[in-house]
């Protein structure tokens, strides 16, 4: 399991996912974030990845934030790691055309995953991004089932959209390919795979999706935090969308001081 909170607040780089949290701030100390990775009880290792970091570039200030849940191996969410925001902020038109931007950068990294299966593997990865813009605009990214839930005034939104099987039936057999509903599991791609969009997958890619659901956000004096997590913390504890118990969650883990405004 892996969540990641991102407060109003230098930087603070990604890494692997292990038992460990950390916090920074910017660099005009007004914004803070903070994280705790969490390894759940799964047999297998640890594969998720995450990144937390405010940057410097051409004039603005930008807060990155990601959180990458891979499956069958970690190597598609350490190259998300690595390259995602780099290949974002490559387009030529991210500071006039975020949506589209993100968009381009998505489909351009999951291609350049497809085409080093060899070496990355059969594997695959969620995604959920979060990109700040000079502390003002917020843009939310996803594909799969990791979620963002930005809070204002006390009133928790859900930023993302869960692409899961049975929502995506259609898309998936339209693309040849089938749904599953076992008995004591959840709805799988042929089979498969619980989620009906993701990184890489090369084996499912034919029936699967990556383009990402892209949400933009004001952030001004009434907002009050915004929480990026796997689905480790959103469907196996029932916490629904109360911005309060987020707050008492996250500051038990991070040392939260609420008496600044929070992202």
């Amino acid at each position: 399991m892996d969540w990641l909170c991102c407060f109003n607040s230098s930087q603070y780089g990604g890494g692997r996912s292990s038992s460990t949290s950390g916090k920074g701030k910017s660099h005009e100390g007004i914004m803070r974030f903070g994280f705790s990775l969490v390894k759940g009880k799964a047999s297998h290792p640890m594969e998720d990845y995450h990144v937390a970091k405010f940057m410097q570039i051409q004039g603005h200030e930008l807060g990155l934030f990601a959180i990458y849940d891979g499956h069958l191996g970690d190597s598609v969410p350490a190259y998300l790691q690595k390259h995602l925001f780099a290949n974002i902020l490559k387009e030529e038109e991210f500071w006039v055309d975020p949506r589209r931007a993100i968009s381009k950068a998505y489909d351009k990294t999951d291609q350049a995953i497809l085409s080093r299966a060899a070496d990355l593997g059969r594997g695959g990865s969620t995604a959920v991004t979060a990109i700040l813009i000079n502390g003002k605009s917020l843009w939310v990214a996803n594909v799969g089932d990791s979620r963002a839930v930005l809070s204002s005034r006390g009133q928790a939104t859900q930023m993302t959209t869960d692409h899961e099987p049975n929502t995506e039936r259609g898309s998936i057999e339209n693309r040849g390919g089938f749904v599953s509903n076992m008995p004591g599991d959840v709805p799988r791609v042929n089979g498969q795979l619980a989620v009906s969009r993701a990184f890489g997958d090369k084996s499912l890619k034919s029936h699967l999706r990556s383009d990402p659901d892209i949400q933009n956000a004001k952030v001004d004096g009434n907002t009050d935090i915004l929480v990026l997590a796997s689905d480790g913390l959103w469907k196996v504890n029932s916490f629904g969308f109360d911005a309060s118990v987020h707050l008492y969650l996250f500051t038990s883990c991070t040392s939260l001081d609420l008496g600044d405004r929070i992202v």
